[in-house]
């Protein structure tokens, strides 16, 4: 009998990757199409046909690793819950000033992304904590209530509290979430200082609201798929991969969402790492290609490259300091990677002035490419790669799914060839042309944008759609040296299996370091080690396998960027 399985999924807009590894070493595959509308319903699936090819039972299973999509599609497709805001008194339109500036000083047509929570469901209440952390405005509890209960007539569900100065001092923010909860225990609350107990109000408050603008979605979607585990006999724990490429469990991620908004990317980042370790490779450019998405990362000097805040927008969503103020800002620990809406589902089609243009509107898994066949007839990156060869014109995933290349042939000619006097073999090649430097720019932007020469690295491509394409961006960059890992296809979900459980928590010491006492930081120091220790042993590890690591956040003075310096305390 087989014993310690361990299962990884990983959820994209096309395909659901599931990988399943016992303690003997051994692995099964499968990818399977996702289900869109009832997303648990292909992991439950997929997971039970594993186990049959495995010929083991769920009772086997020790653990359920997953990756999922659910918090990104949330923000991108704009279908989160119904939010609304309480803040101080004249801080109603954070959200809107944000960081006054634009992505492209130049770009005359860009528009600012409409903020998560409307205006009319940002509302004020009177109270005030001084910058040093004194009250100078006790809570209206009143007030408060009066403000609640009228959001929720408008309809609101989540409820997200940030409040000035807060992170200096939470005793208003704690005191409004205890009586939001009593008041209306039905209502989802979160407050700042539960997810970020920082300075700067735009970051926090944008923070803040996209966590509860996701949290009822994601919270339901693990609720059902945790359910649908148990049914089918697995009691094993579910651990979901957060956006730094470590795992937490299931309860973590229904409170705090914000830190699983690129949940199962980031996992492939960690086992491109691994694997670069293994085979001497230090500098690596992680490429991960997807149906619906492309993404990049850099591994520099075999050392994962990470950042503390992410914007989550269209066109190129990446935690570069350079490109601001284009979307939606989570000050969270994360991988850095830059992600485009460029994958094998990515729609190509005719602008307004006859140029060709591919993406970002993904056929998804529900129709899919025209060679599906399925019922869309607009040709995509994968039908372009099936006219011209690349893929197998037969099936694809293994054989397990058949494909039309004539379906193929008709979506190019009558959508792009037929209307732009090309032949079928030239539009499929400008199709994948197009395809290829959007996802060179995005390697770009993490290497060429970050003061690194690509040419010097290695590319290890995965993702359904990755290897297809690795080649052909490694010549647009200049690399020579190109890696596809064994099990390409699902390569997320088994960087999951190689993951860490993960929490991190921070604590405001604004102080200069000529007026820091040491006794301040031992204090801090060992109220988070105590607050970690205590969560690592809520989710069942003993102490011998914690690791526990500290950094700090500093800038100059006058500065408004700080740098994470990593240390270690002294015992």
């Amino acid at each position: 009998m087989t014993t310690g399985l361990r299962i990884g999924v990983d959820i994209g807009g096309t395909f659901t990757d599931l990988v399943l590894s016992d303690n003997g070493g051994r692995t099964w595959s499968l990818k399977c199409a996702s289900t869109p509308h009832e997303l648990e319903r292909a992991v439950l699936s997929g997971v039970q046909s594993l186990l049959k090819a495995a010929n083991c039972g769920p009772e086997e299973v020790v653990e359920v690793l997953h990756g999922t999509t659910v918090g990104s599609n949330t923000l991108l497709e704009h279908r989160g819950a119904t939010t609304g805001l309480i803040t101080t008194k004249g801080f109603r339109d954070v959200l809107e000033i944000g960081r006054v500036r634009t992505p492209d000083m130049f770009d005359l047509q860009w528009e600012k992304p409409a903020p998560l929570v409307p205006r009319r469901l940002r509302q004020e209440v009177s109270e005030r904590i001084a910058a040093d952390g004194e009250i100078v405005t006790v809570l209206d509890e009143n007030e408060l209530y009066a403000v609640a209960a009228g959001l929720l007539q408008e309809g609101v569900v989540t409820i997200a509290v940030c409040f000035i100065n807060s992170f200096r001092n939470p005793v208003h923010e704690v005191c409004a979430e205890q009586l939001l909860r009593e008041w209306f225990p039905d209502t989802a609350v979160t407050t700042s200082v539960s997810v970020l107990a920082e300075m700067r109000e735009y970051e926090r408050t944008s923070t803040t609201v996209v966590n509860a603008y996701v949290l009822p979605v994601l919270r339901y979607y693990l609720q059902r798929l945790e359910d649908g585990l148990r049914t089918i006999g697995i009691e094993a724990p579910l651990l979901v991969s957060d956006s730094n490429g470590g795992l937490a469990t299931a309860k973590t991620a229904r409170e705090k969402p914000v830190f699983f908004i690129s949940s199962g990317r980031s996992a492939g980042v960690a086992g491109a790492a691994r694997l670069g370790r293994s085979l001497e490779q230090d500098n690596i450019v992680v490429f991960d290609m997807g149906g619906t998405t492309a993404s990049a990362s850099l591994v520099r000097d075999g050392t994962i490259s990470r950042a503390n805040e992410y914007e989550f927008r269209s066109g190129i969503s990446t935690p570069a300091r350079f490109i601001k103020a284009g979307g939606y800002m989570m000050r969270v620990p994360t991988i850095d990677v830059a992600e485009v809406g460029s994958g094998g589902g990515s729609i190509a089609w005719i602008d307004e002035g006859g140029l060709l243009q591919v993406g970002p509107i993904s056929a998804g898994a529900e129709p899919g490419p025209a060679c599906y066949a399925l019922g869309n007839e607009r040709p995509t990156v994968t039908d372009a790669n099936v006219v011209l060869g690349v893929l197998n014109p037969n099936s694809l995933v293994g054989g397990s799914l058949p494909i039309d290349a004539e379906c193929s042939m008709k979506a190019i000619d009558r959508h792009i060839a037929d209307p732009l006097g090309l032949s079928r073999v030239e539009a499929a090649a400008g199709i994948r042309q197009i395809i290829n430097v959007a996802m060179a720019r995005a390697i770009r932007s993490v290497t060429v944008e970050r003061g690194r020469d690509p040419r010097d690295m290695t590319l290890i491509a995965f993702g359904g759609s990755g290897p297809a394409h690795a080649v052909d961006v490694a010549v647009l960059l200049g690399i020579t040296k190109v890696i596809v890992p064994v099990m390409s296809g699902v390569f997320s979900a088994v960087g999951m299996l190689g993951a860490d459980v993960e929490h991190n928590f921070v604590q405001n010491l604004f102080r200069g370091l000529d007026q820091l006492e040491t006794a301040e930081v031992v204090d801090v120091i060992q109220h988070l080690r105590h607050e970690g220790a205590g969560r690592l042993h809520n989710d069942g590890f003993e102490r011998s396998h914690f690791d526990m690591r500290f950094s700090a956040d500093m800038h100059y003075l006058g500065q408004s960027s700080e740098l994470t310096v990593g240390f270690e305390p002294i015992d």
